[in-house]
């Protein structure tokens, strides 16, 4: 694919749209190429594991036999039935000498093939056409516009000619309206056939259809039965009107653009615009809007100008922002059309709250919450863990669908494969830098790889890059980091993206400059000038919000900036949790379940109206994918544990696309204070994979058992100080509380505020317990610090007795080194102990049946030794390990002893924790000079209990 070389868009690149080869042969043999679909069943497979009693059927394939007049074709099987039609499409151009890159029409071929279809459309030969339930209705249609069908419905209603007219004009790709006078000066040349009035955007035909074509028609003609009216949504271009919704009566027989045009004000059917669907592919929902003077089409209706929209006082901002491209006068959001071969109206109702939806479905983070039915709990997640523990729809297609809403091309993935020969297994190495082996790409959302070498250990990232409909391109996100498997690179990548969408969103009206950083914060190179053109509309409708403070109808706070500016802050207050504690309590990995009810409440809790409900929802912690109040609870409440606590309120879109009664919550906003009560129930918690996976294969599970090691050591030397590099929360620092030890003054350090929360409340409990059993328990100081353990803070220098367990693997590796230099150059305890995952000891883990479960079904990728957790940046093999700790060791004059838990010494592959111990050879440290040691107090004090004053 062909990337833009300027990112300014002052020339927008205009390319004429490139037909599929299916599209190629329709257009050379129409309906005389047939297309039929071989379905082949996958061969059975007993998965690498021979003998294996049950064989398991294999993913099925599809081969497309296409039969042209002249002969036919045969696909080689592939996974989706479109490609096996496109592929056999192909194959027949290539058999034809036809280059499918080349055959887009040129303008004059369009402009006869515009003038053909007219033609048939209006023709007494054929009646089974999109339109002809359209020209059978027009034919009740009072006086002299009896027979003139409106010249949008021909635009708006078929595809065929809306193609035709993007190949004369790659702009209507962006506004659709332009094609109406392509269809007039195309109609106008059929002056034997067609009547045509330019100023009154109507076409009909000349001379009445012969008396054997009525028949035909007639027999299409059904009355509509009575019935309730159509709900539909009226959008005035008014700030100072609601939106409301409407009832239109479509039960008669008569065409139903003519009550639209009544509802709007204006004289006929004739004078009303038709857009696009919005919404789903399914739906027929569309916005109907006055149409402006004929002179005007190629004027206001070009791509979206802000100064003529500020000057202009019958712009639509709202159904502008809606349908992604301008909006003039008063318009109605409705669903109805005519099926395709018959004469039957379909309509279905559009409430204030199907309108409200589409709204938050604009916005990447509302996508998600949409795809989660869960708009006050669900949060667009940070990261994208595993398959098996993502709920709702995933990155990559909610990016695709982002881009389809706003009317942007198709992501481009490029998946970069990388190998890596010297390794025995995908952990990065100290020395050797990985080598990038070459990709392709591939348009259309659809992702491509090379991979060099099927026997060489590979690791995976992606590109993607984003394009408008002219082929501008908007942004670009480098691949950065890597990956075990292509489909982790690919969400992930597109995880980044969307998190920096949604961060524009919540600041519209931001600066080129501010853009370009932010795109820099995110690691996407942002081409600032096309992106804001593309969305212009957001900083419009931001601005306008901004003006008006009103919470009535559309008026509705669209700012992002704080989703929830009058949350109460569950993290610093005292949760009243309901239900007994038993059990664990849950932390980053775990993945929770809960039920939880939401109510809009007004002040004094006089009235209430639930908003939001689910009996079952799950989550992962730490992923970020529900709003940290409500995961902050969650970390403080075990499993059959309640709790109920109010929050301040968010968007009012949010509110209104969540209530099942509109009107009424429209009412309760707009008369009193209100804000929303969340009633939420912990059902159940599973522990993640690595956890499971050691209880299930240790007695006692790893993590007591590396525990039970520091304990050994903090006995073996007497240590009185503790410092916890990396606590989390807390597991360690509460097992020495419950040990009798000779510790006195024990600290933890983690960057993770919520970890630290947790391990205070737990600490203090436990603590606080035993002074009142024992007044003179040892442990006389215990304080918890929130910082970067990669830091220095001169208070912490020269304690007894560090620990680090199985936390460098969560790091970089070269924060992980700098943390070694940090830890023995600065910190410089008398004892170290640092573990870490034995990358080795994966092959006996991974062959458990334990580990097999957990696979991915979908993932079909061959298997390597794979981390044990996610969130593991690397793991080391011994050798590695042991060269990381002895260049340590000796630079800072320490002497280091490796030991492990979970396996025997001597033993292959060693243990399952691989320990190294360091041991300060002399009394006074041997400090770095070369490090940055600032000696002021680098760590933030979040909780500190002194038995001297307690």
């Amino acid at each position: 694919m062909e990337t833009p070389k300027s990112s300014t868009c002052s020339s927008p690149i205009v390319k004429q749209p490139t037909l599929t080869p299916k599209a190629i042969i329709y257009q050379k043999y129409a309906n005389k190429a047939s297309y039929k679909i071989e379905e082949i069943l996958g061969q059975s497979s007993q998965n690498g594991c021979p003998g294996l009693a049950v064989s398991q059927k294999g993913p099925s394939l599809f081969r497309c036999h296409l039969e042209l007049p002249d002969f036919s074709i045969v696909s080689q099987p592939c996974k989706k039935k479109k490609e096996a039609e496109q592929l056999a499409a192909l194959m027949a151009l290539q058999k034809l000498g036809i280059d499918s890159l080349q055959s887009s029409l040129t303008e004059p071929d369009a402009a006869e093939e515009l003038l053909s279809r007219l033609s048939f459309i209006f023709s007494s030969e054929s009646s089974l056409h999109p339109l002809s339930s359209h020209l059978k209705a027009v034919s009740y249609r009072e006086g002299e516009l009896s027979g003139s069908i409106p010249v949008s419905v021909l635009s708006a209603c078929d595809a065929k000619l809306g193609n035709l007219c993007r190949s004369l004009d790659a702009r209507i790709e962006s506004n659709p309206f332009l094609s109406i006078p392509l269809i007039l000066r195309a109609a106008v040349r059929l002056s034997e056939l067609l009547v045509v009035s330019e100023e009154d955007l109507w076409i009909r035909r000349r001379n009445p259809y012969p008396s054997n074509a009525m028949p035909e028609l007639a027999n299409q003609q059904s009355d509509v039965t009575n019935g309730p009216l159509t709900e539909a949504v009226y959008i005035p271009f008014s700030l100072n009107k609601d939106v409301r919704t409407i009832g239109m009566n479509l039960s008669f027989k008569g065409y139903y653009l003519d009550v639209i045009a009544k509802e709007l004000g204006v004289l006929n059917a004739s004078k009303v615009l038709i857009s696009r669907t919005i919404g789903k592919a399914s739906s027929e929902s569309r916005l109907y809007f006055s149409a402006l003077e004929t002179r005007n089409f190629n004027s206001k209706l070009e791509l979206y100008n802000a100064e003529e929209s500020d000057s202009d006082r019958s712009f639509n901002i709202y159904a502008s922002y809606l349908l992604g491209q301008p909006v003039y006068g008063n318009a109605i959001l409705a669903s109805v059309a005519y099926t395709w071969r018959g004469a039957e109206l379909f309509n279905e109702d559009v409430s204030l709250r199907s309108y409200f939806r589409m709204l938050v479905a604009r916005m990447p983070d509302g996508l998600f919450k949409l795809s989660r039915e869960a708009l006050f709990v669900a949060d667009l997640p940070r990261l994208f863990t595993t398959k098996t523990n993502w709920r709702g729809s995933l990155p990559r297609d909610l990016l695709c669908a982002f881009c389809r809403q706003h009317r942007l091309s198709e992501p481009v993935f490029n998946v970069v494969c990388n190998s890596d020969q010297d390794l025995p297994g995908p952990c990065k190495s100290l020395a050797n830098e990985k080598s990038i082996m070459g990709f392709t790409s591939k348009p259309g959302g659809d992702v491509a790889t090379f991979i060099p070498n099927q026997n060489e250990v590979q690791s995976f990232s992606c590109e993607i890059k984003v394009f408008s409909k002219n082929r501008n391109l908007i942004l670009e996100s480098s691949p950065v980091d890597n990956f075990m498997k292509q489909g982790d690179a690919v969400q992930n990548a597109s995880l980044k993206v969307l998190s920096f969408l949604n961060l524009y969103f919540k600041q519209p009206c931001i600066s080129l400059e501010e853009l370009s950083l932010l795109g820099v914060k995110c690691n996407i190179n942002c081409h600032s000038t096309c992106f804001l053109k593309e969305f212009s509309l957001c900083q419009v409708m931001h601005k306008v919000q901004q003006q008006s403070h009103l919470l009535r109808g559309h008026k509705l706070n669209l700012n992002h900036v704080n989703p929830y500016n009058g949350l109460i802050s569950v993290e610093n207050k005292q949760l009243s949790i309901q239900g007994t504690a038993c059990g664990s309590l849950p932390s980053n990995g775990y993945l929770v379940s809960i039920s939880y009810s939401v109510f809009l409440v007004s002040e004094g809790k006089k009235k209430q109206e639930i908003l939001e409900k689910s009996d079952e929802f799950e989550f992962e912690i730490g992923s970020g994918a529900v709003i940290s109040c409500i995961e902050t609870a969650i970390l403080q409440m075990t499993a059959g544990q309640s709790v109920c606590f109010y929050m301040g309120m968010p968007q009012s879109e949010v509110v209104l696309a969540a209530s099942m009664n509109s009107e009424k919550v429209l009412s309760l906003l707009s008369s009193t204070p209100c804000c929303l009560e969340f009633s939420i129930t912990l059902l159940r918690l599973t522990e993640p994979f690595e956890d499971r996976m050691e209880q299930a294969l240790f007695s006692p599970p790893l993590s007591k058992q590396r525990v039970e090691f520091a304990l050994q050591c903090i006995k073996e030397f007497s240590a009185t100080s503790l410092i916890d590099f990396g606590c989390g929360s807390g597991s360690l620092l509460e097992s020495l509380v419950d040990t009798p030890s000779s510790l006195e003054n024990i600290v933890g350090i983690d960057i993770s505020q919520k970890g630290l929360i947790r391990a205070a409340k737990v600490l203090n409990t436990k603590l606080e317990k035993l002074e009142a059993v024992m007044p003179r328990s040892m442990i006389k100081l215990a304080v918890l610090y929130e910082g970067s353990i990669t830091a220095f803070d001169s208070r912490l220098s020269g304690y007894d007795i560090g620990t680090c367990l199985e936390v460098i693997e969560h790091m970089e590796e070269d924060q992980a080194c700098l943390f070694g230099d940090i830890a023995l150059g600065l910190f410089c305890p008398r004892v170290l102990v640092v573990s870490t995952p034995n990358y080795e000891y994966n092959v006996i883990l991974q062959k458990s049946n334990l580990a097999n479960q957990e696979e991915d079904p979908d993932d079909k990728e061959p298997l390597l030794c794979k981390f044990r957790n996610h969130d593991h940046k690397f793991e080391w093999t011994r050798e590695q390990f042991n060269h990381w700790a002895s260049g340590l060791a000796l630079k800072y004059n320490y002497s280091v002893e490796f030991d492990g838990v979970g396996g025997i010494q001597g033993v292959e592959p060693g243990f399952a924790s691989q320990i190294a111990v360091f041991k300060r050879n002399q009394q006074d440290p041997l400090r770095d000079s070369g490090l940055s040691a600032e000696t002021e107090n680098q760590y933030k004090t979040l909780w500190k209990w002194d038995a001297s004053v307690s």
